[in-house]
């Protein structure tokens, strides 16, 4: 009876850095709701902290992404519980910031886009909870996979690692607690971001720096393929007021001397595409034109008109 009792006890995870308790909250249920909103407030300056501190790699991966969409490739991200929401917001953002497909960034969560809304935490334990998915959008050589868990101990993402690389995709593994490099991980991204205020609720620092950490992956990435020119979204379709409005304002950085008018008349030239309106007015080319001329640049406008 205590044997089998035993042997269904989980693992001791008190030795992970995110699962400690905060030496500043021991008393955090006597502050006034203030003091609570200024604790938590305070507490989230680590988070950046964290993020700087692994800025070499995650730039190292952001760089790999890149070289595997170049190569036609796809970067994926997959995690458990609120790394998984962190995952599937930042690749669902991706297609409306830098014009890329939906199919470029993928995000993936333990348990299905169910488990966006309602917690399925008892997936996290399946090492290889993961395959279904993977065998689904045929991850192979030329992408990029990176395992999101915040305590660096989550089976599902463990496994996806070993099931990523068995698939020859170049890996990667995002973490807030720091850990040995596990297996059939190509690139180790490590945010210390310490305790949390409410012990182990992740969703708190160690989220905030993972935020950061994908936003940081797919900016840098897409800046690379040519999705930017300076810190302007050149690479916008313009389908409604708001980003129709954001293009002309763009689109006038460039030309000045350009009315608004004359803006949205070459805008609706170039069929919304702002980056093809830019190199058909400044190299004074069709459509067509303008789009061979992209393509010879590899879409860097810059390197397309200088």
């Amino acid at each position: 009876m205590n044997r089998d009792h035993a042997a269904q006890l989980p693992p001791d995870r008190s030795h992970v850095a995110t699962e400690q308790r905060h030496a500043e909250s021991n008393a955090l249920d006597t502050l006034t709701t203030q003091e609570i909103v200024l604790l938590l407030a305070r507490d989230q300056r680590r988070a950046v902290e964290s993020v700087e501190a692994a800025a070499a790699g995650i730039a190292a991966f952001a760089d790999a992404a890149a070289h595997s969409l170049a190569l036609g490739g796809r970067l994926i991200y997959a995690g458990a519980g609120s790394s998984g929401r962190l995952a599937v917001l930042d690749a669902s953002e991706c297609p409306p910031t830098f014009r890329c497909l939906p199919s470029q960034v993928i995000g993936i969560i333990a348990g299905g886009d169910s488990a966006l809304r309602v917690s399925s935490e008892g997936r996290e334990d399946e090492f290889e909870g993961i395959n279904a998915e993977f065998e689904r959008i045929d991850l192979n050589g030329n992408d990029s996979f990176l395992a999101i868990a915040a305590g660096g101990t989550t089976p599902y993402a463990l496994g996806a690692l070993r099931l990523a690389k068995e698939r020859n995709a170049t890996t990667g593994f995002l973490t807030c607690a720091p850990h040995a490099q596990p297996s059939h991980c190509d690139h180790r991204i490590v945010l210390a971001s310490g305790a949390e205020i409410l012990t182990g609720s992740t969703r708190l620092k160690a989220g905030t720096a993972t935020k950061i950490a994908l936003n940081a992956i797919t900016t840098a990435m897409f800046v690379r393929l040519g999705k930017t020119y300076g810190n302007l979204m050149v690479d916008l379709a313009a389908t409604n007021d708001k980003l129709v409005d954001r293009a002309l304002r763009i689109y006038r950085e460039f030309f000045p001397n350009d009315s608004r008018e004359a803006a949205h008349a070459q805008l609706q030239l170039a069929g919304g595409l702002l980056k093809l309106a830019l190199v058909m007015r400044a190299r004074n080319e069709s459509c067509e034109e303008a789009a061979r001329t992209l393509a010879r640049h590899h879409g860097s406008l810059r390197a397309a008109i200088g």
